[in-house]
């Protein structure tokens, strides 16, 4: 079963054992990003999300739409395979293709990754390094890498290119033990989107015909 969630927990590739989890200029970029995260009620923004895995000499690329409330740690997730909403308690996953809804609790424990939390999620748990500025057309992006501290993760390291103007995370690289690369590349960010009624839960009268498998 495909998901999000599960791209985001499984990460890799180098060993960071010179790392310090305060690295005084990453942290300060980190502050300034998640004071400026913290200060919109919604965000709204659109991502392109490409998986490399050379073993499988598979490349695949998708495009999906997140919406975000995240003091509520409310989320809408939509994909081409999938979609995945949660009003804070529990989670809805439909999988388009199988036609079928997978319920399931929320995760709130604190090493628990969400996307309510995918703008903040370097805040617990990770060591951070600065690693330089890289161009790209007119913007400039400053580049930190993530290790966790817990090194029985299943993951070694993220890597965030930040915006330097906007202070916001434009792009994510995710690599995994077996060689496999994630990425997912903002293309949109709206801050303080009004959000309909409804948008965090889920409505069955939309998805007629499709199996709802309750796994609380």
């Amino acid at each position: 079963m495909k998901k999000i969630l599960l791209l985001l927990l499984i990460l890799s590739g180098i060993s960071y054992a010179g790392y310090t989890q305060t690295d005084a200029k990453a942290k300060a970029i980190l502050a300034e990003v998640s004071k400026k995260y913290k200060s919109y009620d919604a965000v709204k923004a659109t991502f392109a999300f490409t998986l490399e895995s050379p073993q499988n000499k598979e490349k695949d690329t998708q495009q999906g739409t997140l919406i975000v409330q995240s003091a509520a740690n409310k989320y809408k997730v939509v994909m081409t395979d999938q979609d995945m909403i949660s009003d804070g308690k529990s989670q809805w996953t439909y999988l388009k293709k199988d036609k079928e809804v997978q319920v399931s609790a929320v995760d709130n424990s604190g090493d628990a990754l969400n996307p309510a939390g995918i703008f903040t999620l370097y805040e617990k748990g990770f060591k951070y390094l600065y690693t330089g500025e890289k161009k790209a057309g007119a913007k400039t992006y400053q580049m930190i890498d993530l290790s966790p501290l817990d090194t029985k993760k299943s993951y070694f390291k993220i890597r965030l290119g930040i915006d330097k103007t906007a202070h916001q995370i434009a792009n994510v690289v995710i690599f995994d033990k077996n060689g496999n690369k994630y990425t997912y590349v903002v293309t949109t960010f709206v801050p303080n989107v009004k959000v309909p009624a409804g948008t965090f839960g889920f409505d069955g009268k939309k998805y007629p015909g499709v199996e709802v498998v309750d796994l609380r």
